[in-house]
């Protein structure tokens, strides 16, 4: 089992960004030290749902602060960015942290983001599968060209290549970085699951949706003719929300104290693209639904959840939200909990 925590860097009501940073990457600080495997930022736009507008930036300061533990993206959003410049980085990060950076992608949401950084709503709608084409072709090969509708371009050298790692023990190179996808819906799955990159599951699904979106990337995969020892081998992550605590209702209680206010204020803050309607959650029943699903209680509690979803889905890899009180002692010792209380229990 391994078992990260998720980092939004969330805003909360009466907090400024700094704030919310400082808690991000304390919390990443203190999950290297309790054993926890890794940690997966998230990347937002002109909404204090989440203040960190480059995942990878932050990752590599992470990175930089910190020694064993592994860095993720969770995720890099592809249409507002050139695939090519967010390759580069990525490989960049791959090579000098020893291979511990992970490159989650997504479509991300039909926000303003699209109109402001140019990509408009036909790179959200159509873009994806040309993006990540690129970025792939970027990430493994020697020399590459954009033939596409998106990205047109001469036959460029890629420099540094991600697949020239370094080993330091003299062995064989592990190869260019992991690359995970975002899937909230089939066509995804099945784009994820041609190309064999594992999943990275929402924190509003249930063990139930989750089993049957591992279904069927799997049938997908084997269609698509990956063999079924590397189908069986493919590490998805499931997303969720953990908070520890010695009685299961004070860990609802913190977080539907305090999620309720950021989800309000950070959800309400989107921003279409093209004016169409959005409902959003209704921010209590949200949080009570997250405290149902996810490991929020007293440390046997959280890791039976976790063993149960792992039993149901095949999932072996968590990525926890942390931070649901806001407060930046209280997510210290909520992650030091989860550490050296919860991850004990999996092993």
């Amino acid at each position: 089992m391994r078992v990260g925590t998720f980092v939004l860097a969330a805003q909360f009501p009466g907090q400024g960004p700094g704030e919310a940073l400082h808690r991000a990457i304390r919390s990443t600080e203190v999950a290297e030290e309790s054993g926890l495997d890794s940690v997966w930022l998230a990347e937002h736009h002109f909404v204090p749902y989440g203040v960190c507008p480059s995942a990878v930036t932050l990752a590599a300061l992470l990175l930089g602060r910190t020694r064993r533990i592994r860095v993720g993206t969770a995720v890099s959003v592809l249409p507002t960015q050139h695939p090519v410049a967010l390759g580069e980085q990525a490989a960049l990060l791959h090579l000098t942290s020893g291979g511990r950076f992970t490159l989650g992608v997504g479509r991300g949401g039909p926000w303003v983001d699209l109109e402001v950084f140019g990509g408009g709503l036909e790179a959200y709608e159509k873009g994806f599968p040309e993006s990540l084409e690129l970025l792939l072709d970027w990430l493994g090969k020697p020399r590459v060209a954009g033939s596409g509708e998106r990205y047109g371009f001469r036959e460029v050298a890629v420099v540094p290549r991600a697949d020239e790692l370094l080993d330091v023990d003299g062995g064989e190179s592990p190869g260019g970085p992991e690359v995970i996808v975002a899937c909230t819906s089939p066509k995804t799955v099945k784009l994820a699951a041609q190309n064999g990159l594992p999943m990275l599951l929402g924190m509003h699904c249930g063990d139930e949706e989750k089993a049957e979106m591992v279904a069927l990337w799997r049938s997908a995969a084997l269609a698509a003719g990956h063999s079924p020892e590397s189908v069986r081998e493919t590490g998805h992550v499931s997303a969720g929300v953990a908070q520890i605590a010695d009685r299961a209702e004070d860990a609802v209680e913190t977080l539907v104290k305090a999620m309720p206010g950021w989800l309000r204020q950070g959800l309400d803050a989107h921003v279409t693209v093209d004016g169409r309607h959005r409902v959003m959650r209704d921010p209590v029943a949200y949080t009570e639904l997250l405290c149902g699903l996810h490991p929020v209680g007293p440390p046997r509690l959280a890791a039976d959840r976790l063993a149960a979803t792992a039993e149901r889905t095949g999932i072996t890899r968590f990525a926890l939200l942390v931070e649901g009180s806001g407060d930046l002692a209280a997510t210290e010792e909520n992650v030091t909990r989860l550490g050296t209380e919860v991850l004990p229990l999996l092993s």
